[in-house]
């Protein structure tokens, strides 16, 4: 009689026979979800859906406004939108947006828009630039335009002052508060902890160091935001009170004013908004809904107005080609968003790797005649900057022209990667220049000896332990160091002035770490035209001689299993799933709370992001609050 297996051996071999048979149901349960969309797609999907006539395109941007979405795995994506609390910030992508209103102006089935801002969550001044020339090509076609949210942000209202009849709930506020540049500053508590912070840099007004190493802004870093600001200021004012047939004077009164008024006025905050006319009418979301049916009719039901989101009029309009179009010749499109880091870096940060391979892509492509960059980064890595500088080199040095578009922001390292190339064009609202360098290390002698500890040892050359942070900081180190920064500000002197056909000496003269706007930098020679992405790819176009092109956009791709994923959740029956799980509210403003704290995270965050293998870098931290 054969003998019982041994405890160990049953274990093991049901172990495995459990992981086995799981592998094989999670395996048949996805082949079996695959054969039913395939089903489905055949023989019970509905008629090819149309635009139906006189609907109305709801624009209802999402989060935040970006010229690429971040990556994010499609699982958490999944998991993130059955939550009723989102915990991955939501993104509403620039070209979507611009396209699908452009598109609509000429769609006879489209009678007029609604732009419904109560889900937006802030986009940077650029950006609304953009969104708002296509309002005006919509409102060009003599259809109208109306705007509401529950309140109005400052970014919000940017976009429904464009709109012929501007709404708002009766309990709303309307908030203007201008533009400002505000850090959280370290230097007290890092002195408190007992650190050493060793700052090397080269500019006059290179203050992306400053929360390091004061506890206040420098009256350098004030005059220079203050300048940038004041043109961003005058160009908000000017494109909301035009629209609203009141003067820039009017805008500035109303902020300045707010807080006096609100303290003064026995009127709700809405009444104030409607009394200096920067609000038409105060109605619910509901007396809303009744009012587009009597302006522009009612669905089938009768119960609602025939509303298109522009998401999905996107897809009904404009799908994604069954099979790529190999015959036109093409612009290709590379966005870089974000900081610019090193080596390879998921969608929504540059990667100095990754974001060559996307260029180089470009270049080996024979159907590509040329290349636009787009380009909304701060800065980051020195020398992931000229990786990717290289590239454009190359790329120009094949025959093919390469222009620049810069996005919100193209500064410090944003700026190196566009200065080679062979035009660059920036909106008047652009943030950009900050041509400088800065180093820092931080040595940790003080709070390790405040304990008890202390470091030593031998090497076998004057380099040993020269870089060792729990020792204090030579001076022939903080010497060599500051050399090189400094080499590296003339290096990036010199790029700047091969690149826009300037003396080095001019360019240091605009440079010395100082941030302009789009506008300025136009006059300054930094950069050639002021426009949008499309005035640069038509230029583009132009520079490569093609009148007949398309447009194509080279990024990441997900892998086979992403994309898997992906679409099974992006399925119509996981979305009806999801839908009727998940309450349809509007995504909440983020409260006051929500923005200090994502500020300080923020400061944190540009630290861990410090990965230049030089410890060198071109960065702004020039954003706008």
């Amino acid at each position: 009689m054969e003998s019982k297996p041994g405890i160990i051996h049953r274990l093991v071999t049901g172990t495995w026979t459990f992981i086995d048979q799981s592998r094989r149901a999670v395996v048949n349960i996805l082949f079996l979800l695959l054969i039913y969309f395939i089903i489905n797609a055949i023989f019970f999907s509905d008629d090819t859906p149309v635009v139906k006539a006189n609907s109305i395109l709801v624009v209802k941007p999402v989060g935040f406004i970006v010229d690429e979405l971040d990556y994010v795995k499609p699982l958490d994506e999944a998991i993130d939108e059955m939550r009723e609390t989102k915990s991955i910030p939501p993104q509403t992508l620039l070209r979507d947006l611009t396209k699908a209103i452009e598109l609509a102006s000429n769609d006879d089935n489209i009678n007029s828009m609604l732009l419904d801002l109560g889900s937006m969550f802030g986009a940077e001044p650029s950006k609304l630039q953009e969104i708002s020339e296509s309002i005006n090509i919509f409102k060009a076609s003599g259809k109208r335009v109306y705007a509401y949210a529950e309140g109005y942000g400052q970014s919000q209202y940017f976009l429904a002052a464009q709109a012929d009849e501007v709404m708002m709930d009766p309990m709303g506020m309307l908030f203007i508060e201008g533009y400002g540049r505000y850090n959280t500053y370290f230097k007290s508590a890092i002195e408190k902890l007992g650190i050493t912070t060793h700052i090397f840099k080269v500019g006059t007004y290179k203050s992306a160091i400053e929360p390091y190493t004061r506890d206040n802004m420098s009256d350098e870093a004030r005059e220079a935001n203050l300048g940038y600001l004041g043109d961003l200021w005058q160009a908000y004012k000017q494109d909301v009170a035009s629209p609203r047939n009141l003067s820039p004077e009017a805008i500035q009164a109303y902020s300045d004013n707010f807080l006096s008024e609100m303290s003064t006025n026995t009127d709700d905050t809405s009444e104030l908004a409607v009394a200096k006319s920067l609000i038409d009418d105060l109605v619910t979301r509901e007396e809303l809904k009744q009012y587009l049916i009597d302006e522009q009719g009612a669905n089938i039901k009768g119960d609602n107005y025939r509303g298109l989101n522009f998401a999905r009029y996107l897809k009904l309009v404009d799908p994604t080609p069954i099979m790529p179009n190999t015959i036109n010749d093409k612009v290709a499109v590379v966005v870089a968003k974000g900081v610019i880091l090193n080596g390879k870096q998921k969608a929504g940060t540059i990667g100095g790797q990754s974001t060559s391979e996307l260029i180089r892509k470009a270049r080996k492509d024979s159907r590509v005649k040329a290349l636009v960059l787009r380009v909304d980064s701060p800065g980051g890595s020195a020398y992931a900057s000229e990786m990717i500088r290289r590239e454009i080199l190359a790329t120009k040095a094949a025959g093919k022209p390469v222009v620049v578009s810069m996005g919100s922001y193209a500064a410090s390292g944003g700026y190196w990667i566009s200065a080679a190339a062979d035009e660059i064009w920036a909106s008047p609202t652009t943030i950009t220049g900050s041509i400088g360098i800065f180093g820092m290390l931080a040595t940790f002698d003080g709070p390790l000896n405040k304990f008890g500890i202390y470091r030593d040892g031998v090497g076998t050359t004057n380099l040993s332990g020269a870089f060792d942070i729990g020792k204090t900081l030579r001076e022939d180190v903080a010497s060599a160091i500051q050399n090189n920064i400094e080499n590296g500000y003339k290096r990036f002197l010199k790029i700047v002035a091969d690149g826009r056909d300037m003396t080095v000496e001019e360019v240091d003269a605009v440079a010395q770490g100082r941030v302009w706007s789009g506008s300025d930098a136009l006059e300054l020679g930094l950069v050639d035209q002021l426009g949008d992405l499309e005035q640069a790819i038509a230029s583009a176009a132009t520079r490569a001689g093609m009148v007949n092109y398309d447009t194509s956009y080279i990024q990441q791709q997900l892998s086979p299993s992403e994309q898997f994923l992906k679409d099974i959740f992006d399925s119509q029956l996981l979305t009806s799933v999801i839908s009727s799980q998940v309450s349809q509210t509007q995504v909440p403003m983020r409260s006051a709370t929500d923005i200090i704290l994502y500020q300080i995270q923020a400061s944190i965050q540009s630290l861990r992001m410090l990965d230049d293998p030089n410890n060198m870098y071109a960065h702004c931290l020039c954003t706008i609050n």
